[in-house]
């Protein structure tokens, strides 16, 4: 079986208090881990502002999931969002091997590292 790296982002309504986000985070860890994934990293980006209204709200909780899979886990992830009411937005791509190269060097902090190097060049006198 071949696995494939993918990524995926969703959004949860900002009505959750933080053990309702952690616990919907460990459903849909579950359906991943049920179906064969080896999840490679996790990130959460907080309370953030929408780009326009969803439902009436103005702002959720966004999660990204990292995760390598065979290609079929991708409809079950996306049914365990759709029936779930406190997802307000998702997105699941595939990843090719420039896009697995680039989400190491950023979990590394390379990305970081080279800005704080030129900056640190510039700000030095000539």
């Amino acid at each position: 079986m071949v696995l494939k790296n993918y990524e995926t982002v969703f959004i949860l309504t900002p009505l959750l208090n933080e053990a309702q986000v952690t616990e919907t985070v460990e459903k849909f860890r579950q359906v991943l881990k049920e179906n064969g994934a080896d999840i490679i990293h996790e990130e959460n980006w907080g309370l953030k502002k929408l780009a326009y209204p969803i439902q009436k709200k103005s702002t959720g909780f966004y999660m990204l999931v990292e995760f390598a899979a065979p290609s079929t886990i991708v409809d079950t992830l996306e049914l365990a969002y759709r029936r779930d009411e406190r997802v307000v937005r998702f997105l699941t791509t595939a990843l090719d091997k420039h896009a697995v190269a680039y989400n190491e060097r950023r979990r590394n902090g390379e990305m970081n590292m080279q800005k704080a190097a030129k900056q640190q060049k510039e700000s030095q006198p000539a």
